[in-house]
């Protein structure tokens, strides 16, 4: 469908069940299941942006590859690939989950981890000191414990196996923890019975074996496994991406203050070195409340006056709003000179409320796109599976909640796809 880039533009388009993918598990496949996280890309939607929008040659690159979906889908396709973002355990899952390891040696080492947990002694880890928001979320018990195989991982001279156990323990970690299991947001459940480091990293570490060796056989079938696929530790806004080199643009940006990442990770980052200090950490990312700047302008005419309409309900939310749009301007640049001619951008993003006042992301970004040289090509909207991601937000707070509380009202029920081409 060819569009124009006005509001009408949207208000016409109807969801497209084609996109829709209702009760469909592709989340289970491969190694797409090795490590929870939030608001994840829906492999069968990256499925279909690449048959769709790219060739067998083409370089495809996600911006914000979070736990690594495209680069996995990328991969089973036979494209090369390039991820960034920003996270640390980010890059460390997707590490895990693009590099397929032969079966037969992963066995062998996970056997000899195993075997290891015979020589645990409490005495040994009881003291051992690690950051004191360790000390908030665990019992001593499991603190020694996850020290202890933490330890034991960090001996294996074989980086992809190394990462692998790396990702099953950080997995875990929230299991192992006093965090309250069903929420995103850190809290401590009182009446929770933690699991046992030992059995939860064993049972999880066997399900992500039968996913490797599916992957790995798949890619080895294909001829697949020296497909060039990397993550890289970079900020979105500024890549070590060759300019005109990209083919596709395959991903999704952060929702506007939906998902504080720094805070869901930190048990991981914690443990594993990642940082010393949260706040600093939060600053980093785009689309939280932390990098708060005291910009009220933005590029966009319709972010613009999504902004004023804020102003007069709440400055802080508008400096909010307008720090992500600006935030998405710089990236929708880097987009244009890594992506070559006629290349195209393919970005599934939503809109939201706040203070009531309609915060249209996806038209702002279309704008923003249209604006730095880029033709709308397709919008393509899509209602979102329940289970995917949060959709319900207090009608006071702006918290997301649960459809029970009577202020609740859906915040993100559909969403859209972009298609635009660098022309």
């Amino acid at each position: 469908m060819q569009v124009q880039q006005n509001n009408r533009s949207f208000e016409s388009v109807t969801v497209n069940p084609e996109w829709c993918f209702n009760n469909v598990r592709s989340v289970e496949q491969w190694t797409h299941g090795y490590h929870r996280y939030p608001a994840k890309f829906l492999p069968n939607l990256v499925k279909k942006l690449i048959e769709e929008y790219t060739d067998k040659n083409d370089l495809i690159v996600d911006l914000f590859a979070g736990c690594g979906t495209t680069l996995v889908e990328a991969k089973v396709h036979g494209r090369k690939s390039i991820g960034v973002d920003i996270n640390p355990v980010a890059e460390l899952i997707t590490k895990a989950k693009i590099n397929p390891i032969e079966p037969d040696r992963l066995d062998k080492q996970f056997d000899l981890l195993v075997e290891s947990f015979d020589s645990f002694n409490f005495k040994d880890y009881v003291n051992i000191a690690v950051h004191e928001r360790i000390d908030y979320w665990f019992t001593k018990e499991h603190k020694a414990k996850i020290a202890f195989l933490y330890d034991k991982i960090l001996t294996l001279q074989d980086k992809s196996v190394k990462d692998f156990f790396l990702v099953s323990l950080s997995h875990v970690l929230k299991n192992c923890s006093k965090w309250l299991q069903s929420s995103t947001k850190p809290q401590i459940d009182p009446k929770k019975n933690p699991s046992d480091p030992f059995t939860a990293f064993q049972s999880h570490t066997k399900k992500m074996i039968k996913k490797n060796i599916e992957f790995y056989k798949q890619l080895s079938e294909k001829k697949y496994l020296d497909t060039k696929c990397e993550i890289r530790l970079e900020d979105a806004r500024n890549t070590s991406i060759r300019a005109n080199s990209v083919g596709a643009i395959i991903t999704s940006p952060p929702y506007v203050t939906s998902y504080e990442y720094a805070d869901i990770h930190q048990l991981t980052a914690y443990w594993y070195d990642y940082i010393t200090d949260l706040s600093g950490f939060r600053k980093n990312f785009i689309g939280t409340f932390y990098s708060l700047n005291q910009e009220i302008t933005c590029d966009s005419t319709i972010g613009q006056e999504i902004i004023n309409s804020l102003l007069k309900k709440d400055m802080r939310t508008a400096k909010e709003v307008a720090n992500y749009f600006n935030d998405m301007y710089a990236v929708a640049k880097e987009m244009h000179r890594v992506i070559k001619k006629n290349g195209h951008a393919c970005l599934v993003i939503g809109n939201t409320t706040f203070k009531n006042v309609k915060v249209k992301s996806a038209e702002v970004f279309a704008e923003i796109l249209t604006l730095l040289g880029f033709e709308m090509v397709e919008i393509i909207k899509r209602s979102i599976p329940y289970k995917l991601i949060p959709t319900i937000r207090d009608k006071k707070s702006g918290r997301f909640s649960k459809l029970k509380n009577k202020d609740s009202k859906l915040v993100y029920p559909e969403e859209y796809i972009l298609i635009a081409k660098k022309v």
